[in-house]
């Protein structure tokens, strides 16, 4: 069973459509870990995108937040994406945002998805604390899946004398880990296979968008550098 992996969209839709585009056409599933909207200026078309193609979807720390942009106060990237997002969205789609799990179980719990940390939510999970995380796999889940962080990793737990992989797919729309092409993963139920994909879209068009809306520059400035 083959399932693609995304997560960390943040409303930059050139990445979103880039990333479904590359995704190869024999999944069997679509994951979103969260994260659908901030920063960007296609809030609610990704909302519809990720609704359209997604069959597993969970909430990030961004789509919880989307209705009190002042809890990012001391972040002004992140509270402006998410003034953005709010003047965007529909109720409908405000609504649909706030009733998304937390995080989910699926394919007889192979499967576990989160946006953050398992317990501690919106705590960053780097790639050393993977080990950590994987006490919370239960003895049938083969893959726990997560984001948040924005940088793409994987790792097979047999190397820990545990079983199954702890996988960050990425970010989609916001990279942070040097490479600016968006990142998305694809994983195979059926062998236990990891696979870690990159995509390239037009960053220039997004810094226009962001220019033209009234987003911080600096919000689009720094996808061309991953960080």
């Amino acid at each position: 069973m083959r399932v693609g992996l995304i997560s960390d969209i943040h409303s930059n839709q050139p990445a979103l459509e880039a990333v479904l585009q590359s995704m190869p056409d024999n999944l069997d599933a679509l994951v979103c870990a969260g994260d659908i909207v901030g920063y960007s200026a296609w809030p609610a078309e990704c909302v519809d995108r990720i609704q359209q193609t997604c069959d597993i979807i969970v909430q990030g720390n961004h789509d919880r937040d989307v209705r009190s942009p002042n809890t990012y106060a001391h972040n002004e990237m992140a509270r402006a994406g998410l003034e953005y997002a709010q003047s965007q969205l529909t109720t409908e789609q405000l609504a649909w945002l706030s009733h998304l799990p937390v995080s989910t179980h699926a394919f007889d719990d192979r499967l576990y998805v989160v946006h953050s940390h398992p317990e501690n939510v919106d705590r960053y999970v780097s790639k050393g604390m993977f080990p950590s995380v994987s006490t919370y796999m239960s003895d049938e889940t083969q893959v726990l899946v997560l984001g948040h962080t924005h940088r793409q990793a994987a790792v097979n737990m047999t190397k820990f004398s545990r079983h199954g992989w702890v996988v960050n797919p990425g970010s989609v729309g916001q990279p942070r880990d040097g490479n600016p092409m968006a990142a998305y993963a694809v994983i195979d139920l059926n062998g236990s296979l990891v696979e870690l994909h990159r995509a390239k879209y037009p960053i220039e068009d997004v810094k226009q968008a962001h220019e033209a809306v009234g987003l911080p520059r600096k919000s689009a400035a720094r996808l061309e550098k991953g960080e």
